[in-house]
């Protein structure tokens, strides 16, 4: 009796959340331990065999995979992390945090009057632009309390949208001088660094110069630089040469968003490319993010109709009744030309069918490619990557196709997108860190979004937990509680 007094005399209080018995992935590409995880309030306080221990909540993790909460690194979730804060399509992927603001488009900077010009239309309503200041942001985001962790990049098209009267010309001085004040107080604010969509109508116009003054102000703040290419078709690789003279102009990283091939004439590309970004690379510091998919999604732009693939339209504004159908279907119902067709139903989305599977593969692969969804979550008829890009990752390639290790896919959704975007106790689970959790089944995990049914929740996430709050449980309806989620505010 007095020896197991004094055997509990060393036990420290009762944890909230004890998980025992599972194999855990750390983040860090190494491979698996079977040791338990304690924690407390929002951090991870004790690893290790901990089954002597007392907690609030024990986890019998036996057969099942615990890992750090997955990072999306490339989302368009700037609104839809306040019009829907339970953020359901990524929490039942086992997604903890997001970064918004890719592309070039951001929900802030920008307020107008009028409605969204193309893309930041893809990001929602025009009454839903309310924040001309990054902290205007935060402070709702505060208010709302979503239930993942955000982090922001300034879209370069939304600085455009603010200062210049006429996006089809490229930046006088006083205009960039002003994008300027603006990005400095957004990055003062807490915002991760710049992100460009050079290949959108309303960014075209910008020449190099106007995005080399805006990126020689990311250095002071240790910020980064993110691009959608100008082009990711045949001119691909003087557009990655575009992005890399810009990182070096302003000393900072440069993320590659969604590397692909895209296009018929450019399908087998991949490996000239990889060479490329790699010769590069032993000058400056380059990563990328890509998706699971041959399929691309965005705004319906002329500039990629062709015959070479399938065209699949999400919505049309001025036809809403021709959406969910190709666009080659359409064309033929109307009696016109492809790009006839087109232009007719713009302002419309669309998903295009223009990549080639063994390029996909080998982007996946990159030791230093990082998963991002790139999803569309106000599409009506979204890309299944909205619901299914993670578990895809880690199901049909990774288990199925034996693309990833493991241990590498998930370093790839965790400790590599929390490294390169420096978020910080974020992406690994070691102590002192925040408690971003997710438990899943490494035999049953798969992806059940489609092209013809995007919106599903995928299989085998068992638990997710938000810097310590259990935010999702398989097969139970939603609590509604007050989301755990942070604004990651970036720091030197």
């Amino acid at each position: 009796m007095q020896q197991q007094e004094r055997s509990k005399q060393v036990v420290p209080q009762a944890f909230d959340v004890l998980i025992i018995n599972g194999e855990v992935f750390d983040g860090s590409g190494s491979a698996s331990e079977k040791q338990d995880i304690a924690i407390i309030g929002e951090k991870i306080v004790k690893l290790g065999n901990l089954k002597a221990y007392d907690a609030i909540n024990v986890i019998d993790a036996h057969g099942l995979i615990v890992a750090p909460g997955f990072i999306d690194v490339h989302t368009h979730d700037d609104l839809e992390v306040l019009r829907n804060p339970s953020m359901l399509n990524k929490i039942s992927q086992g997604v903890t945090s997001v970064i918004i603001g890719n592309c070039g488009i951001s929900a802030s900077p920008y307020y107008s009057d009028k409605a969204p010009i193309d893309p930041i239309n893809l990001l929602g309503e025009q009454a839903e632009f309310t924040f001309p200041q990054l902290s205007d942001f935060i402070d709702k985001f505060n208010i709302i309390r979503p239930h993942i962790n955000v982090a922001a990049l300034v879209g370069h098209t939304s600085l455009r949208a603010q200062v210049m009267k006429d996006l089809t010309l490229a930046a006088s001085e006083e205009e960039i001088t002003q994008m300027i004040d603006l990005l400095n107080l957004a990055l003062i604010q807490g915002a991760k660094g710049l992100s460009t969509g050079l290949a959108y109508h309303n960014a075209q116009a910008a020449p190099n110069s106007e995005i080399q003054a805006l990126a020689s102000t990311l250095n002071a703040h240790n910020a980064i630089y993110s691009t959608h290419l100008r082009t990711e078709f045949d001119g691909i690789i003087d557009a990655l040469d575009e992005a890399f003279s810009i990182g070096k102009h302003g000393n900072v990283p440069v993320v590659i968003s969604h590397l692909k091939c895209a296009g018929k004439d450019n399908w087998g590309r991949a490996l000239e490319v990889i060479d490329h970004i790699e010769q590069n690379q032993k000058a400056q510091k380059i990563s990328c993010d890509c998706y699971p998919y041959n399929a691309s999604s965005s705004t319906l732009d002329l500039a990629q109709v062709t015959e070479d693939f399938d065209i699949f339209i999400t919505w049309s504004k001025p036809h809403p009744e021709k959406s969910e159908q190709l666009l080659a279907t359409i064309a033929k119902q109307w009696q016109v030309s492809l790009m006839e067709a087109a232009k007719r139903l713009q302002p419309a989305g669309a998903v295009y069918h223009g990549m080639l599977e063994d390029d996909v593969r080998k982007f996946l692969k990159l030791p230093y490619s990082m998963i991002g969804s790139d999803g569309l979550p106000c599409d009506p008829h979204p890309h299944p990557r909205l619901w299914g890009t993670f578990p895809r990752v880690l199901g049909h390639y990774s288990r199925d196709h034996q693309i990833l290790a493991l241990a590498q896919a998930i370093h790839k959704m965790t400790g590599l997108s929390a490294t390169e975007f420096n978020l910080k106790q974020r992406g690994f689970i070691r102590e002192d860190y925040y408690a971003d959790v997710v438990l899943f089944d490494a035999k049953t995990i798969q992806d059940m979004a489609s092209f013809t049914e995007p919106v599903a929740i995928s299989q085998g996430i068992e638990k997710v937990w938000v810097n310590g709050q259990l935010t999702y449980q398989a097969n139970i309806t939603p609590v509604d509680i007050e989301g755990a989620g942070r604004f990651l505010a970036h720091q030197k």
